[in-house]
């Protein structure tokens, strides 16, 4: 990062331990990164693994931070920007890996002044390092701190900028959820394979390596996915068959249901949690 920053986490669960763990994985220095959070356990966890000071107090770590992320659940997230308000005088970045909590809301919770503040919308496969996150900035934000967070979002994966903030909800419909909709697809291509007769063992790895090897495949190829798609499908052939059946069963416009349903849920949850 830019002249290293000092980053404070607010609440140390797992997807703060994993950006902390991409971060110490980067070169920075475990004296430039503090933590909080209510749990002993938690706390002495994140410690042993890292080598970070923990504190119970939030004030405590944010004391100095160039960069505080606010890592704890939507549901408590006014509490504790509330009870920050008064030890944000030095003006760091704000960075909210929250779902569904506005910047307005978080403006509004940190009190008067105004706050530099990204909000970021991390998944699951961040916790391998694996993730993508879509990352929107207020007006109040530098390009030195949009560097600094693009950094920290990219210690667990991909990061990428939106200019409408809006848009997080669609982030949260694609790439937030998506995981699952990969996982349901598996699911029921195993089951699909156990009925054809294989072990369930041997479908379930077949369709492991074959979702790994396909992912691989379109993310590093020049071609787009219609293509790859194009080019493996021979005409009356096997694949031909699947695709036709899936086609015909209306899969394409049922997945624009699904992720229109999930950004959908995805601003009435900013709604409410903006209260």
């Amino acid at each position: 990062m830019s002249s290293h920053p000092r980053i404070g986490f607010i609440g140390a669960g797992n997807m703060a331990a994993s950006l902390i763990g991409g971060l110490r994985a980067q070169g920075i220095a475990a004296d430039a990164i503090r933590a909080s959070d209510p749990g002993a356990e938690q706390r002495a966890k994140i410690s042993a693994e890292h080598g970070i000071q923990t504190f119970a107090q939030n004030a405590e770590a944010l004391a100095d931070a160039d960069v505080v992320v606010l890592s704890v659940k939507p549901q408590v997230m006014q509490a504790v920007c509330r009870d920050l308000a008064a030890h944000l005088e030095h003006g760091p970045l704000i960075v909210s890996i929250a779902a569904g909590i506005s910047c307005d809301s978080l403006q509004r919770w940190l009190g008067p002044r105004p706050q530099a503040i990204v909000r970021c919308m991390p998944n699951t496969p961040a916790l391998l390092r694996q993730g993508v996150s879509g990352l929107f900035a207020n007006a109040q934000v530098s390009a030195e701190q949009k560097a600094q967070a693009e950094q920290l979002l990219s210690a667990v994966g991909m990061a990428l900028w939106l200019d409408e903030e809006h848009l997080i909800d669609a982030v949260t419909a694609v790439s937030g959820s998506g995981p699952a909709y990969f996982f349901l697809l598996i699911e029921a291509m195993t089951a699909a394979g156990q009925q054809l007769g294989l072990p369930r063992e041997t479908a379930a790895q077949l369709t492991l390596h074959t979702a790994l090897g396909a992912a691989r495949m379109a993310s590093e190829s020049d071609v787009d996915a219609a293509e790859l798609r194009r080019r493996v499908t021979s005409p009356n052939g096997t694949t031909e068959a699947a695709i036709k059946t899936f086609q015909a069963g209306g899969f394409e416009a049922l997945v624009q249901q699904a992720l229109d349903a999930a950004a959908r849920r995805s601003a009435e949850l900013a709604e409410q949690l903006g209260q």
